[in-house]
Parts: C-alpha cells; structure tokens; sequence
C-alpha cells in the first residue's frame, strides 16, 4: 500500500514538472512569435521603437527579458532581434530551476506594394 502511494507520489511530481517546463515553453514561443510578427512589419519603425515594443510583448508574455541583453538592428530587409535569458521555474513545489532561454528572430521585413509599383514593374 505505502509503496503504491510513493510511486503515486512521484508521479505526480514527474506530472507537474513536465507542465510547469511545457507551459514555460508556450509561453516562450508564444513570445518568439509575436516578436517574428513585429519584425516582418517593422516598416517606418527605428531600432529603439522596435526594442521599446519587443519590452512590451516580453512584459505581457510574461518573459524576464533585461533590455540590456536584448539586440535589434535593421539591415535591408531584414529585422534581427537577439536576446538570452532565464526563466524561473518551479520545476518541484519550492524549488526554483533557473532554465534558459534565447530569442532569435530575424523577420524578413514586408514593404507594401505602392500604385506606381504595380503600373511601372521593373
């Protein structure tokens, strides 16, 4: 009986981990996504705008990003956003992992067709 319940136990535990690292991971895709969404409509925006608003989706997903570690720079057409950093997780009740994560994006930036664009193509 005693040792059915431990196996239990530790089942649970093995259950709860593996849901607080998956739900950790959502989160950072999540994350990763809308920033890859920023980066390809990045038209008219500077660097610190579009490190201003990847602030904003890292604070409303919930990612510890520090804004020092985070890189963005415009080439051409395209938009690159770096970052690393750790995110607690609770892997047991009362025991805190610090897992890693990184963010790297590189957003090929859309640039809308104009009028003069369709009626003169090159």
């Amino acid at each position: 009986m005693i040792k059915s319940i431990i196996k239990i136990a530790i089942a649970i535990l093995i259950a709860n981990a593996l849901f607080q690292v998956a739900s950790a991971y959502v989160s950072h895709y999540r994350f990763n996504d809308a920033v890859q969404q920023l980066a390809t409509r990045a038209v008219g925006r500077t660097d610190v705008q579009l490190k201003d608003k990847v602030m904003e989706l890292a604070a409303m997903y919930d990612e510890p990003v520090d804004p020092e570690a985070l890189t963005v720079r415009q080439e051409e057409h395209h938009t690159f956003v770096e970052a690393k950093y750790t995110k607690p997780i609770a892997v047991v009740p009362g025991y805190e992992v610090q897992w890693p994560f990184a963010l790297d994006v590189d957003g090929f930036v859309l640039v809308p067709a104009t009028a003069g664009d369709l009626t003169n193509p090159k």
